[in-house]
């Protein structure tokens, strides 16, 4: 099969793009893959990407930010979708000539505002699929109501959760779209995993406000108070980087929390700890939570939509808490901090669970997804063909009868009209 993914920006930092990658990439093992990055914005991606995947680029911010066309609204990308104001013109223009010169198999777009593009534009011969990064829940109504008038032009969506899948097969209602769950994937690290002796937690992700790394590091200063031998170390960029700092400094943490800027790869941070925490107030998924247990970490986790709960085992590989208890979140981490055994026991559980997140089994669910699908587009176009064969059949026969009808009575007419020119 050929597949290609739309993607907003496959050179930035985030989630989608780094779970595309490794979806994009474990495919390519036996199938053409590329992935279209509608955006670029420096020469280098931030992630890795095989030389086996082929990475281009619709529009470059660096030479066409200005571009005349990029200066007027989108049309086909929906106001209502969180990216609108990065989109115009200019790439409602080159995505629809992307779409329309694709000959592959497969189509998949990875955000709302691409599954727009892909339901309204895809090509008629692919299978279109949508993926659901974020959840139906967190979408505002006026986007909501977009999908659904047109996700059922789409032949499948994928969500990264079952409670997500469920919800879209609950409120939205689209007849004909296959809807299934298909979870991120996470490469086994190149490294041996956390031994455990360091006096680390880690966490990891943009700082933004749904992050709440604010409440962490509140939190946090409950752990310090009691064990002051143990640090923070939160990796990642983001808009809250100078409002962190400052509850930092305003707290006394300076000698304790460290924002560490972004690292990629991850992996050489998260094996020098041996608690990771992640204290979202929303989670779709949890690639942080799968790659910190990848690396042999317990998780503490607010237990917050949707991710979290259908990743860890509470009590077994990691602990999940209230959203917004700060409280609950202080002493969670000190019950693996002080106890070393359970800390121990908890990360050789993680590593064992998190191998289901493997790409082999995740590829695995695509590839039987995508193959299903191509097979039922077969199959009805195979109906449709001959169906149209029938009907066409049936009017060159209708066709053959009006002649032949028609040339009797002709030939009837002639006949009387000689009849009664030798009268």
């Amino acid at each position: 099969m050929k597949i290609s993914f739309l993607l907003h920006n496959g050179y930035g930092i985030g989630g989608t793009i780094k779970t595309t990658f490794n979806l994009a990439q474990a495919l390519a093992e036996r199938h053409e893959v590329e992935i279209v990055s509608v955006h670029r914005h420096r020469e280098e991606p931030n992630f890795l990407l095989g030389a086996q995947v082929r990475l281009r680029h619709l529009v470059d911010l660096r030479t066409e930010k200005d571009h005349p066309a990029h200066q007027r609204p989108a049309r086909v990308f929906p106001a209502s979708e969180y990216r609108y104001g990065q989109y115009s013109e200019l790439t409602d223009e080159r995505i629809a000539e992307c779409l329309a010169g694709l000959d592959s198999d497969v189509v998949v777009g990875t955000r709302p505002g691409l599954n727009v593009h892909l339901a309204r534009q895809g090509p008629s011969h692919a299978v279109l699929v949508g993926q659901e990064h974020l959840t139906l829940d967190n979408h505002p109504p006026a986007l909501r109501g977009e999908l659904r008038r047109v996700y059922p032009r789409l032949d499948a969506l994928t969500t990264v959760t079952h409670a997500d899948a469920e919800a879209y097969r609950r409120k939205m209602r689209l007849p004909g779209v296959r809807i299934a769950a298909l979870p991120n994937s996470v490469p086994e690290p190149a490294l041996p995993p956390a031994d455990g002796s360091g006096r680390i937690v880690v966490a990891a992700g943009r700082l933004v406000r749904s992050k709440r790394h604010d409440l962490l590091i509140r939190a946090f200063a409950g752990v310090a108070a009691e064990r002051p031998d143990w640090r923070l170390r939160i990796y990642g960029k983001g808009e809250e980087q100078d409002r962190l700092r400052r509850l930092i400094d305003d707290l006394g943490l300076y000698n304790n929390v460290f924002l560490m800027g972004a690292a990629s790869p991850i992996e050489a941070e998260w094996v020098k700890g041996s608690i990771a925490a992640v204290t979202s107030s929303f989670e779709p998924f949890g690639m942080t939570i799968v790659e910190a247990m990848r690396c042999g970490l317990p998780v503490v986790s607010t237990n917050c939509p949707y991710g979290p709960a259908e990743i860890i085992d509470d009590g077994v590989d990691g602990r999940l808490v209230p959203v917004g208890d700060r409280d609950a979140l202080t002493a969670a981490l000190l019950d693996l901090i002080r106890d070393d055994e359970l800390r121990l026991r908890m990360s050789r559980a993680a590593l064992a669970a998190a191998r289901r997140y493997d790409p082999v089994p995740v590829v695995e669910q695509a590839e039987a997804l995508f193959a299903g699908l191509a097979e039922a587009k077969r199959t009805r176009r195979g109906r449709s063909g001959a169906a149209a064969g029938r009907r066409l059949a049936a009017a060159v026969v209708s066709s053959g009868h009006a002649v032949k009808d028609a040339t009797l009575a002709l030939g009837v007419t002639t006949l009387r009209s000689m009849r009664k020119g030798k009268r």
